[in-house]
């Protein structure tokens, strides 16, 4: 990014001199984090300046649009203001994201908006676009919550707008949150590229997962993650194709009574079970090869009480 704060200066502005930024890629103010701040500016009045740029003797936000919202509300005449030079537009939305990954979390929605322009926008001046690890030292975010973003950003149009309707609600009224949607995407794809013949109609995936987890048939969107699981049991546990299949129309059935942890405990649980029971006894049998004799005087008795405790637990299962 440019110098933009090169001929930075502090002014008293009116808040009504003050455009919000066409840029910002922040979407919602919602009331509940607006009033505490509200009580504080009118009390103590505005202690850190807002940071603008002048373009054409009009100014425009680049951060503090909170700030800015409480002062027209409270009527200032005047309010502290660092005047930057106009930045480019690239600079101008890089400024916006460096600052809130610092300071607060936006909704990914918000920023899988704009990720897309930055994109644009870097390709136009670098005659590429930027790859991941680019893409995040830019923005300030990590390349996982790029990529949450654009799990998002792949979203059918109709469930980016159910989203954005959600998360115009206060936080404790939101149901469909953006990591259910992410969830739901993560596992979506796992099923798709294991299992691609139960996703000829995804939309009416969507619509039967988003329908039970609203009537708590799905537990949490942890859940999820155990529809991944039934996924690439195929491939890595040697379970058919067939009984994967099977699994997932059952989930994917507008049957409101079949859960996606039901239908994994009864037919999956034993075999991740298994499987994660074969990991750590390999992973036992190697540390005791290597156990060595204690040093004298060492107490090793709780070891060797509990290692009792394993035999017998063993001999139950499979006899002496």
């Amino acid at each position: 990014m440019s110098g933009t704060q090169k001929n930075s200066h502090v002014r008293d502005i009116s808040p009504e001199r003050i455009q919000k930024n066409p840029e910002n890629p922040r979407l919602f103010f919602r009331s509940d984090e607006l009033d505490s701040l509200l009580v504080s500016i009118k009390r103590y009045g505005i202690q850190v300046p807002i940071n603008v740029y002048e373009d054409k003797g009009e100014f425009f936000l680049i951060d503090g649009e909170r700030r800015w919202r409480c002062a027209r509300k409270l009527n200032l005449k005047k309010i502290p203001a660092l005047v930057q030079d106009k930045p480019s537009e690239l600079d101008n939305l890089l400024l916006m994201f460096n600052i809130h990954s610092l300071r607060e979390q936006w909704d990914y929605l918000t920023i899988a908006n704009k990720l897309p322009r930055v994109i644009t926008l870097h390709a136009e001046q670098h005659g590429r676009e930027p790859n991941e690890i680019e893409l995040s030292e830019l923005t300030g975010l990590t390349r996982g919550q790029v990529r949450r973003c654009r799990l998002l950003l792949d979203l059918p149009e109709k469930y980016r707008d159910l989203l954005l309707q959600e998360l115009e609600l206060p936080k404790h009224r939101q149901k469909l949150s953006e990591d259910f949607f992410i969830e739901m995407e993560k596992s979506l794809k796992t099923v798709a590229k294991r299992v691609p013949s139960v996703m000829a109609h995804p939309d009416n995936v969507r619509d039967v997962l988003i329908k039970k987890y609203r009537a708590g048939v799905i537990n949490t969107i942890v859940d999820f993650r155990q529809l991944s699981k039934i996924a690439t049991a195929v491939a890595g546990l040697g379970v058919t194709e067939k009984k994967a299949k099977d699994a997932l129309k059952a989930i994917f059935s507008s049957n409101n009574s079949v859960g996606i942890s039901t239908v994994f405990e009864e037919q999956f649980g034993f075999i991740y079970g298994k499987r994660w029971l074969e990991t750590h006894i390999d992973s036992l049998l190697n540390y005791l090869d290597d156990f060595e004799e204690p040093a004298e005087g060492e107490d090793v008795g709780e070891v060797k009480k509990r290692l009792r405790e394993l035999r017998d637990k063993i001999n139950e299962i499979v006899g002496d």
